[in-house]
């Protein structure tokens, strides 16, 4: 594939609209995440027997589509996480949710538990190194860490043969925006996606946009079952033997607190299971898209050096799609758990850098155009599907899912 087409997609996707300062131009992102997007989305499509007639780039601007956020240069579209720097570099660092603020004062050593942690923070970052910060941020499970350069990447995981994935069983475990596209594309395409939650964690992309939370989960159903008491964890430990595919974004040691265990799980029932994580299930950091995709070098430099955020939280939506790509695998005998590291999947997409820098957008009639070589581009805007029917209310479906499927109710 060329640059060129690598940047066209990139202007047809919507995430140029959002990368760049407010009061410039929009910018093209290095790499070629936008066409490989694309590419994922037709794979799926053709493994799971299904007809999807959508622009895998274009999921990649989706949720800015709902929300309106627009690009902000070293801070987020969402606005939760910041590019600062530090004494060796820049790193990013994410405040997204309840707990982070105390978790920034601890990071810092203010103890500031309320208001503004963001001075304490940038001031903290200039004192201390990129490796001091990805140090104390795994110590205390905030997601930040040090930019750096696009590494070789680590082999994403190579599919076994495919198989439709109409009528299959999907437990969706996972939460916010990569797990929940992968169960939404295997719904899709005709799978029977049930979303699971507890009663203490429920999924925190809830209190985000009530549109795209309805595009990611229209026609699934809803169970809520308590892991700290027995019934609820027997039940939870029998709908994963139930089901065909188990999609999940958490940690080994936290799906232990659950009573589950992702190698056991697959193996007794032939599962195909997709483990969604920031960087591996090996290892202990958290991040979410903005920061993970920055940390893994997917930033556009100013000629200062400079970082800015490409797009709208990236690293979630193309690692959804690889998933997906996973899931509708034929399963094998003992079952598979794929290990899904959004930084490795950032990291696929950028190559090893040239010196060329991708272009920005001109003035193109009343928006803009990529000019590449084998043409200009128009820079498309981030475009909203419509949602085919209503997200289910948490824990609606409980009785009914699991009275189908002959497990008591707890």
């Amino acid at each position: 594939m060329s640059r060129a087409e690598a940047q066209a997609a990139w202007a047809a996707s919507g995430a140029v609209a959002l990368t760049g300062r407010p009061g410039g131009p929009p910018l093209v992102p290095p790499g070629r995440g936008a066409l490989l997007a694309r590419q994922l989305a037709e794979i799926f499509a053709d493994r799971a027997g299904a007809r999807l007639p959508l622009d895998g780039s274009r999921l990649l601007s989706e949720r800015a589509a709902f929300t309106g956020h627009r690009r902000r240069g070293t801070v987020s579209a969402g606005g939760a996480c910041r590019l600062l720097p530090t004494a060796d570099g820049w790193a990013a660092v994410s405040c997204a949710r309840p707990d982070d603020p105390a978790l920034l004062g601890a990071l810092t050593g203010t103890g500031a538990a309320i208001g503004d942690p963001w001075p304490d923070v940038t001031a903290w970052l200039r004192e201390h190194t990129g490796a001091e910060l990805a140090e104390r941020a795994e110590l205390l499970g905030v997601a930040a860490g040090p930019v750096r350069p696009p590494a070789v990447p680590r082999p994403l995981p190579e599919p076994l043969p495919p198989r439709p994935v109409a009528g299959l069983l999907v437990a969706d475990f996972s939460a916010l925006w990569a797990g929940p596209l992968c169960a939404h594309l295997l719904g899709l395409a005709g799978a029977r996606v049930v979303k699971v939650e507890t009663p203490g964690r429920p999924d925190g992309a809830r209190r985000g946009d009530p549109g795209f939370y309805r595009l990611l989960h229209a026609g699934h159903r809803s169970v809520v079952l308590d892991p700290a008491a027995p019934g609820g964890r027997r039940a939870m430990a029998a709908l994963v033997d139930a089901a065909d595919i188990v999609v999940e974004a958490s940690r080994p040691r936290a799906l232990a607190r659950f009573g589950l265990d992702a190698e056991a799980a697959a193996a007794a029932g032939g599962t195909t299971w997709i483990s969604i994580t920031a960087y591996g299930r090996d290892d202990g950091r958290i991040g979410f898209g903005d920061d993970v995709a920055a940390a893994s070098g997917l930033v556009r430099r100013e000629p200062d050096g400079t970082p800015l955020f490409c797009g709208d939280a990236v690293a979630d939506p193309l690692t959804g799609l690889v998933a997906a790509v996973l899931a509708a695998s034929a399963p094998i005998a003992g079952g598979a758990v794929w290990d899904v590291a959004m930084a490795d999947v950032v990291a696929a997409t950028l190559d090893q850098e040239d010196g060329t820098p991708p272009p920005a957008a001109v003035p193109c009639g009343d928006g803009w155009a990529v000019e590449t070589e084998d043409g200009t581009v128009p820079v498309a805007e981030p475009v909203r599907r419509e949602a085919a029917g209503t997200a289910p209310e948490p824990g609606r479906d409980t009785a009914d899912v699991l009275g189908e499927l002959g497990i008591p109710v707890p």
